[in-house]
C-alpha cells in the first residue's frame, strides 16, 4: 500500500510530484504515514501516531535537534546538495588562491598582488568533513592537480582523497594545508574547530574556507589572525554571527571574500530537495533505510 505524506506547511507541485514519483500518495496530516517538513521553524507540537517518518528540508539540523519527536525517523538534506555547494566551493578556493575579490577590487595594475596568487596544481586541500559536498570537491578537484587530504572521523578511506586522517588528526591536515576547507556539520553546544590556536598552527599564506557553519570558526579570532598578516585570507559562505553586522571588519578586509550563504541556487535547491525526496519516499514505501538518517546524540 503506498504511504500517504504530508507535505507541511504547504504542499508544492514539484514536491507532490516527488512524492508521486517515489510510489506515494500526498495526504492530510491525520492520514499521514512521513511528513515533508518544508518550513525553518519548529515541526507541529504534536504528531499523529503513525507518522512513521520525518524529512526536515535543511541538511544542518541543529535548530531542530533538540525538538525531535521520539517515534519517528528523522531525516535530513544532508548530501542531497553537495553537487552545487561544491561548485561554489570550487569557486570559493580558486577565488582566494588567485586573489580574485584582490584584482576585483584594484583600479590599478599591481604587481604585488599578482607575486600573492598561486595556482592550485600542487596544492595541498585539506577538507575537514568527507560527506557529500567533501567527496564531490574532491572529484573537482582531482583535474586540477591538487593533493588532498580528507579527515573523517574515523579515519577510513575515502576515494577522491590521497590521505584520510581521522579526526583526532586534524591538526596534522591543518598544518600541511594550503587550503583548509570546512565542510563538516555543525554539533550544537560544540567549541569552534577554529580557534586561535588552530589558526596560529596554519601556514603562511593558507587560506581558510567555510562552507558548512559560521559557528565552526571563531570569528573573533579570524579578525585577529588575518589583521596579523600571516594567513592568505579567509573565504567565507556562512559566518558567526550571520549575517554579520554592519561595519564588522570583515567586511572591508581584501583578503576576505564573503558571499551571502548562497552556495545553493534556489533552482538547483527545489531540483535536488525533490530528488532526495522522491529517493526516500521510494526507500520507504519499501522498508529500506533511508537517506540522511539524523543521529540525535551526535546532534546531525
Amino acid at each position: 500500500m503506498a504511504p500517504t505524506i504530508a507535505i507541511l506547511p504547504e504542499p508544492t507541485d514539484v514536491l507532490a510530484a516527488a512524492v508521486a514519483d517515489g510510489g506515494g500518495s500526498v495526504g492530510p496530516l491525520a492520514d499521514a504515514d512521513g511528513v515533508v517538513w518544508l518550513d525553518s521553524g519548529p515541526l507541529p507540537d504534536e504528531l499523529p501516531g503513525r507518522v512513521r517518518w520525518v524529512q526536515l528540508p535543511a541538511a544542518g539540523v541543529e535548530r531542530w535537534v533538540g525538538s525531535l519527536p521520539d517515534g519517528p525517523v528523522v531525516t535530513s538534506m544532508a548530501g542531497a546538495f553537495a553537487q552545487p555547494v561544491a561548485e561554489h566551493t570550487l569557486g570559493l578556493v580558486l577565488a582566494g588562491l588567485h586573489r580574485i575579490a584582490d584584482s576585483a577590487r584594484a583600479r590599478e595594475w599591481d604587481d604585488q598582488l599578482r607575486e600573492r596568487t598561486r595556482s592550485i596544481e600542487g596544492r595541498t586541500v585539506a577538507i575537514v568533513g568527507a560527506g557529500g559536498i567533501g567527496r564531490a570537491l574532491m572529484a573537482m578537484l582531482a583535474p586540477l592537480g591538487a593533493h588532498v587530504i580528507a579527515v573523517t572521523r574515523r579515519g577510513n578511506p575515502v576515494d577522491g582523497a590521497q590521505e584520510t586522517l581521522p579526526a583526532d588528526r586534524t591538526g596534522e591536515a591543518r598544518a600541511r594545508a594550503d587550503v583548509v576547507v570546512l565542510a563538516a556539520p555543525a554539533t550544537p553546544g560544540a567549541p569552534p574547530l577554529i580557534g586561535a590556536d588552530e589558526l596560529e598552527r596554519m601556514p603562511d599564506g593558507a587560506w581558510l574556507v567555510n562552507v558548512g557553519r559560521g559557528t565552526l570558526v571563531d570569528t573573533d579570532a579570524l579578525v585577529r589572525a588575518l589583521e596579523a598578516g600571516r594567513l592568505g585570507g579567509a573565504a567565507l559562505d556562512v559566518t558567526e554571527p550571520e549575517p554579520l553586522p554592519d561595519g564588522h571588519p570583515l567586511w572591508s578586509r581584501p583578503d576576505v571574500l564573503i558571499t551571502p550563504h548562497v552556495a545553493t541556487a534556489p533552482e538547483a535547491e527545489l531540483r535536488h530537495a525533490a530528488e532526495r525526496i522522491r529517493a526516500n519516499v521510494e526507500r520507504f514505501a519499501r522498508g529500506e533505510e533511508l537517506l540522511g538518517v539524523v543521529d540525535r546524540d551526535a546532534g546531525y
